[in-house]
């Protein structure tokens, strides 16, 4: 009676007129492992509601969803699963007999709820990555709402490994953590949707159709962390680097865009930006680890490859201890200048973009290349500060910007 009381209250089309829905079936069952706590840690007691059975997905108040601990939360998340069957539906084989879509009977996900979960994202994105986030400001709202959602996943994964919560968590835990999220990132691209964030990952692979790899390539990057707190080579950071943020250029070349231009006569072949995709994304990744080299020695962590402190006879302990002198000086000159270089490599690519693309594109990536200015400014000092553009070096960058994609 309480369940039918609350699919009346959250489905009454259903539930008038002359063939009302009824309950035809329930089972009640109670299990010790039923845990719900407001407290932090305890959601992830909650077994996740994917299963290894391929389409098949548990409801129920305490699985892994966004929904409390109430007959609401398990109508709810009874709704969640039907959409994700449902999202199947379509490569059933044509002889399985499927009278009507499985969600005929449930709510389909509210455009309101839709929107408000894409206003997260961007709230999110504007607070954590204000630079990327002015780029962002400059594409058409489609395919800036993909952007958010693909920024927030990445963002995600990263606290993953990095949030002050999981520092202080083993190894062996975070590793669990990594496994559980490729899985979850799995169903996801099968159509699964647990939350507000899987609902606008699931709505932007819609739209914009893409691969798995770059997603399960950037949970690989997450795991090098697990073990790897020191890096002998640039090719080793380079490996590292394409899969923290490399991966993050593929994830949103296809959200971008090929200029029509390129692609619309018959003898076209269609122009690939991966290349400069990957290369954008390393020189970020590369500027984000000179930026951050003192709060990264605070965590165990050096990035900056072990043959370049040897060659210019700077020491661990000279960084961990964060001292200035001309070793220091030299060795961070010659890094920002291969920083650049990937920069430039990344610069080839942005004219194949669409034109409503190639602003957002040019903005970002002057922005970020002029965060290595800004440590040159300090005079290489990014122990005791943080290298930023400021509110005003952004807004002229802007007409700038604007200026070069019109004419590269």
């Amino acid at each position: 009676e309480a369940t039918m009381g609350e699919l009346k209250k959250l489905f009454p089309m259903h539930f008038g007129g002359d063939n009302p829905a009824t309950l035809r079936k329930y089972k009640v069952v109670k299990t010790p492992l039923s845990v719900y706590k407001t407290t932090p840690g305890c959601q992830q007691l909650r077994p996740d509601q994917t299963t290894p059975i391929k389409n098949f997905f548990l409801a129920g108040d305490y699985t892994m969803q966004r929904y409390l601990a109430s007959m609401e939360g398990a109508v709810l998340s009874g709704k969640l699963c039907a959409q994700a069957v449902d999202s199947k539906r379509e490569q059933l084989p044509s002889s399985t007999a499927v009278s009507a879509p499985v969600s005929a009977w449930v709510m389909p996900l509210a455009v309101l709820d839709l929107d408000a979960a894409y206003e997260s994202c961007r709230q999110e994105t504007a607070t954590w990555a204000k630079t990327f986030y002015l780029g962002t400001l400059l594409l058409p709202l489609e395919k800036r709402r993909a952007i958010w959602a693909i920024y927030v996943w990445c963002r995600r994964t990263d606290e993953l490994m990095d949030s002050a919560e999981a520092q202080a968590r083993p190894v062996e835990e975070l590793a669990t953590r990594l496994d559980r999220w490729e899985q979850k990132t799995r169903a996801l691209f099968n159509g699964a949707v647990e939350d507000d964030l899987d609902a606008v990952m699931v709505d932007t692979l819609e739209r914009f159709p893409q691969d798995i790899q770059p997603y399960l390539d950037m949970i690989e990057g997450q795991r090098m962390d697990l073990t790897w707190t020191r890096y002998p080579t640039f090719d080793d950071l380079k490996l590292y680097c394409y899969r923290v943020a490399g991966t993050v250029g593929l994830m949103t070349q296809g959200v971008m865009g090929v200029d029509s231009a390129y692609t619309t006569a018959p003898w076209s072949h269609r122009p690939d930006t991966s290349d400069a995709a990957v290369a954008l994304g390393i020189a970020n990744q590369l500027t984000n680890i000179l930026r951050d080299v003192g709060e990264d020695r605070g965590r165990g962590r050096i990035y900056l490859p072990q043959e370049d402190l040897q060659r210019f006879g700077y020491s661990e302990e000279d960084l961990l201890a964060g001292r200035m002198n001309d070793a220091w000086r030299q060795l961070m000159a010659f890094q920002l200048e291969r920083a650049r270089d990937w920069f430039a490599r990344s610069e080839a690519g942005v004219r194949w973009l669409s034109a409503d693309a190639r602003w957002p594109v040019w903005t970002s990536l002057r922005l970020y290349r002029g965060i290595l200015d800004a440590i040159e400014q300090l005079d290489y000092d990014v122990f005791n500060n943080r290298a930023y553009v400021g509110r005003l070096g952004k807004m002229l960058e802007l007409p700038r910007s604007y200026v070069i994609a019109q004419t590269r």
